[in-house]
């Protein structure tokens, strides 16, 4: 799971916590239950558009049944299957974005307050390689608007001995989110000396993300994980993308994993 704000690393790391228990999978009542706790580090853009990058906690924990853990992408929300069947699952989302000041940016504009948000996903294996999911998510503080990710992943597995996995990522806002980050109201332009600009909704990036994970002994293992965004269409026009960010959005974390 990720997040984009160390802030919040004491929140995530208490609400995995809590929710071990109920990621177990259903598996074999009677077959022993396994845990896995993976924490380490991750670096990822400070907010959306930034050329300037944040540490943070990289963690998942998950239980199961079964002989092998379900797949997670390493970057998707946190969250839980609330209904599985068969190959079908859908469940809660949160994700955080960490605040933007003006003295963050670098120009006189409005602050965005840190965001949590809250929605849901849904996903499908099509195949027992191929996995595609859609997450829809509200802020409810900060920049309240909607955003969302439709992703694809190619699973390639030797049960909990390794996994690596790899497929794209688009990512979707509507206008109240691209104007939060990437408007300039003609107030702001005023003070920052950007150009107005009004954004609309719709695709902020593309992009690809691949993760491996491997089991160094009975116990320990070693996760990691990369991803790359390019910002497209509004989010990339916009003048606080090309006068104080970035169109390019990279990120990745590397953690230890500890399986009993």
């Amino acid at each position: 799971m990720t997040e984009r704000n160390p802030l919040s690393a004491l929140l995530l790391i208490a609400l995995a916590a809590a929710a071990a228990p109920a990621n177990a999978q259903e598996g074999d009542e009677n077959a022993e239950k396994r845990t896995r706790i993976i924490l380490g580090p991750q670096l990822s853009p400070s907010w959306p558009g930034a050329d300037k990058f944040s540490v943070g906690p990289y963690i998942d924990v998950t239980r199961t049944r079964d002989s092998e853990f379900e797949y997670e992408a390493p970057d998707e929300s946190f969250g839980q299957p609330l209904v599985h069947t068969g190959d079908f699952a859908f469940g809660p989302a949160l994700g955080f974005i960490g605040k933007r000041k003006a003295s963050d940016i670098g120009a006189d504009l409005p602050k965005v307050g840190f965001t949590v948000e809250a929605g849901g996903f849904a996903q499908a294996y099509l195949t027992p390689s191929l996995r595609v999911r859609a997450e829809g998510r509200r802020g409810l503080s900060g920049h309240k608007g909607w955003v969302g990710e439709i992703s694809a992943d190619y699973i390639a597995r030797q049960g909990d001995d390794w996994l690596f996995s790899i497929g794209p990522r688009v990512t979707l806002g509507d206008a109240k989110y691209h104007r939060a980050y990437f408007g300039v109201t003609p107030a702001a332009a005023a003070t920052s000396g950007l150009p107005a600009y009004d954004p609309g909704g719709g695709v902020q990036s593309v992009g690809v993300t691949a993760g491996y994970h491997r089991m160094l002994g009975k116990n320990w293992g070693i996760a990691i994980y990369g991803r790359y965004d390019r910002l497209v269409g509004d989010a990339a026009d916009s003048p606080v993308t090309r006068q104080l960010g970035s169109r390019s959005q990279p990120s990745g974390g590397i953690a230890l994993s500890y399986t009993f």
